[in-house]
């Protein structure tokens, strides 16, 4: 389903829930969200400790686009551990100082080939599930390291062409919908906006579309109802993705959520009957990523 205001301009709207396969709470939020909420989508790791619970689920979801959530920081490789040495520690986890990796990253032949090499890897993985590759993006957003961009560019449109996401939150519609921190989304949309670039110009040079904005980035782990609520109004034109981090419970361990991450109020936002009428009023279904794209190309 889609908008259609003024002529050619139209809207559609992805809804993402990130970190499927983290664990069993997350896999349980994406099956309700799915089935009884407004989650169009999710982005699956498939190197974490649930991802096979996740993938299990998948099946039985068919109205879920599931992704590739590219995992280099804050996991473990999907390749063992002495296949990537350089890409994790003693371990055998990855780092978690996304900057001084993804420096190391670029300086570094050994590291990038690695890199290249479990990129593979994980695509590979997502291949053998037989799910749909509906959407590629990263943990931490780190696929924006020219690195990982260029894998991806390059193995991507093996997988159908996927759509890949651009983490931009636009300024003026951020502001207008939550209506604080007016420098922190300012610089937040200038710093995605200028790291994008290149990204941009790779993907459409590889073939692969993408969206035109997100929510998501300046509230990250707070997407809760008052806010998405809010976010619906500000809708801007376009390819828009809202993506959040719910689940059904905290759980002990490592892989955890960040503490201020509010993931069972996430949750609740999915399946409001509040959001859902909202959703309703304004004639803007969610749809999977790839759904998304090929209504605005095919309606613009």
């Amino acid at each position: 389903m889609v908008v259609l205001r003024e002529g050619n301009k139209v809207k559609t709207l992805v809804v993402t829930a990130d970190d499927f396969g983290l664990s069993v709470p997350v896999n349980e939020a994406v099956e309700e969200g799915s089935r009884h909420g407004i989650l169009s989508a999710a982005s699956l790791m498939v190197g974490a400790p649930a991802w096979k619970d996740a993938v299990s689920r998948a099946r039985s979801l068919p109205a879920l686009g599931v992704g590739l959530h590219v995992t280099l920081v804050d996991g473990r490789p999907v390749l063992p551990p002495d296949r990537v040495p350089g890409l994790v520690g003693p371990d055998g986890r990855y780092s978690n100082d996304p900057v001084r990796f993804g420096i190391a990253l670029f300086f570094s032949p050994e590291l990038r080939r690695q890199a290249t090499d479990e990129i593979g890897a994980q695509f590979a993985r997502f291949g053998e599930t037989g799910l749909q590759l509906d959407h590629v993006n990263g943990h931490q957003h780190f696929h924006m390291h020219p690195v990982v961009v260029n894998a991806i560019a390059r193995i991507a449109p093996g997988y159908g062409f996927p759509p890949v996401r651009v983490p931009v939150e636009p300024f003026r519609q951020s502001y207008a919908a939550m209506g604080d921190r007016p420098l922190q989304r300012l610089g937040s949309w200038l710093f995605y906006l200028a790291l994008t670039r290149s990204m941009r110009r790779r993907l459409a040079a590889a073939g692969l579309p993408k969206n035109d904005q997100v929510f998501g980035v300046n509230d990250t782990g707070a997407m809760v109802e008052a806010r998405i609520l809010r976010c619906l109004d500000h809708v801007p034109d376009g390819v828009t993705e809202l993506y959040c981090h719910p689940a059904t419970r905290r759980w002990q361990g490592i892989d955890n959520l960040p503490a201020n991450y509010q993931a069972i109020e996430e949750l609740a936002a999915l399946v409001s009957p509040m959001v859902r009428a909202k959703i309703e009023g304004l004639k803007l279904q969610p749809e999977p990523f790839r759904g998304a794209v090929q209504s605005f190309a095919a309606l613009h």
